[in-house]
């Protein structure tokens, strides 16, 4: 179980590192005025949080 325990804490440590690359990708599509890159990193963000907030939960389940 220690195993799984430290995967998923890998995994939420690069999905949060993942989401803040996205955002400052989307700060920079914002800059230079590209919608269609600013809804897809907006979708991306959102699709990584989820996955993020899985694998917390998921954590969780086993410290419980």
């Amino acid at each position: 179980m220690t195993n799984r325990k430290r995967r998923l804490k890998k995994g939420i440590s690069s999905l949060e590192t993942q989401i803040e690359i996205h955002k400052e990708k989307k700060k920079q599509a914002e800059i230079y005025g590209k919608e269609e890159l600013v809804e897809y990193y907006d979708k991306e963000i959102k699709a990584k949080q989820r996955d993020k907030e899985k694998k917390e939960e998921m954590l969780r389940k086993q410290k419980g």
